[in-house]
């Protein structure tokens, strides 16, 4: 058991609050299709994902480098940032569409996020010091369904306007900000010379426990946005391939991204058992077999594929909460704080990476099974570094 009664509500508050905040991070990209065809352009993929996850960074930085978390009630923080996030998400409504428009309020979107993904996790972790995993499982599924929920929204609501559609999730947002700060008690601030420690650039590089999780979180992020970003042109493809199926791009890409959310759970629930470093290496190697069968898996049907897809989302998103587990768990007492928002930032900048090469790979050769053989080096590095949790 986790705790009381009481702490168990807060933590359904709590995983709520991610779960409705963190679904302003893919929202634009459940309405990209309108987007590309009232821009008239085929290249906003890559950048209306990377648009926030740079934000996302500098927000990170930026709230770490002015200590906000520590130097203010994190209940407080989280509603103010999510407020935001989601204004800064309706901006562009009120001003003529362009792309800078559009790409500007999703940095803006990031940066705000800084404020609700990692604070609605030190949230967590104050009040669930022991089974960390099994919490940690619950608040990183809530990020992953609130990722996907834009789409199921989009699936259900056929012609839904993409007005309705960004109000809609933002509305969400806001209503799992004050939902948390009304039911969550405010933990008391910390100090204010809880400063971020540059010292932390270099020890992360060092020796020890936290290295091998550190490296193995980093293959995860190289693959994991990646796949949610490009998830509904995989769909489209897939479609073409297959004329006479008639599928929902939305609600398939709910389904592979949301499924992530049970990997979560029950990644969480294994670690009690068999520990968060062998659940972590597990799934990241399942998940890393999953893109090299991939261009195999594109000739089947649609209920075989689409079982191949919740498997990959499942395994891709699963081993998150158990990463961030390892890396909270093995990081120095000391600079704790610093250390895990450089690793969070350098995480990130991966995921820019990434996505970014996925692109500019699909605009060179086109898009197929195997471009997304460009992912494999996440997992396999990831795995090689974790060797010892193979035992």
């Amino acid at each position: 058991m986790l705790a009381s009664s009481g702490t168990k509500g807060q933590l359904v508050v709590i995983v709520f609050a991610q779960f409705a905040g963190t679904s302003l991070w893919f929202a634009g990209n459940a309405i990209l299709p309108e987007l590309q065809t009232l821009l008239k352009t085929t290249t906003l993929t890559g950048w209306i994902t990377s648009s926030v996850q740079i934000g996302f960074i500098v927000g990170t930085v930026t709230y770490a480098i002015l200590a906000i978390p520590d130097r203010f009630r994190s209940t407080y923080v989280f509603l103010l940032s999510v407020v935001l996030a989601a204004l800064v998400n309706l901006s562009w409504l009120l001003i003529p569409l362009t792309a800078e428009t559009v790409l500007a309020s999703r940095f803006f979107t990031g940066f705000f996020l800084a404020g609700v993904y990692p604070v609605g996790m030190k949230i967590a972790a104050d009040r669930f010091k022991t089974e960390l995993g099994k919490a940690m499982g619950f608040l990183v599924g809530a990020l992953v369904l609130g990722t996907a929920f834009p789409h199921l929204i989009r699936g259900l609501g056929g012609n839904l306007p993409y007005r309705t559609l960004m109000i809609s999730v933002c509305l969400l947002a806001i209503s799992g900000g004050i939902l948390l700060t009304l039911i969550v008690p405010a933990s008391s601030r910390k100090s204010v010379g809880n400063l971020f420690r540059f010292q932390a650039l270099l020890a992360v590089w060092k020796p020890s426990a936290f290295r091998p999780a550190m490296l193995g979180y980093f293959g995860h992020m190289w693959e994991l946005y990646t796949i949610w970003a490009f998830l509904p042109a995989l769909l489209v493809y897939y479609g073409q391939q297959h004329p006479t199926i008639n599928t929902s791009i939305s609600l398939w890409a709910f389904g592979a991204i949301g499924a992530g959310a049970v990997g979560c759970v029950g990644g969480g629930y294994l670690a009690l058992r068999i520990g968060s470093g062998r659940v972590a290496r597990y799934l990241l190697l399942t998940s890393g077999l999953c893109i090299v069968m991939l261009p195999f898996m594109l000739a089947l049907p649609p209920y075989l594929f689409g079982f191949f897809l919740l498997l990959w989302g499942a395994t891709a998103a699963g081993d998150s909460p158990q990463f961030s587990t390892l890396v909270a768990s093995n990081a120095f007492v000391e600079n704790r704080g610093s250390i895990l928002t450089l690793v969070t930032c350098f995480g990130f900048l991966l995921t820019v990476l990434s996505i970014q090469l996925m692109a500019w790979m699909i605009d060179t050769i086109g898009l197929s099974g195997w471009v997304f053989y460009v992912l494999i080096p996440g997992p396999f590095l990831g795995i090689r570094a974790m060797r010892i949790y193979a035992q």
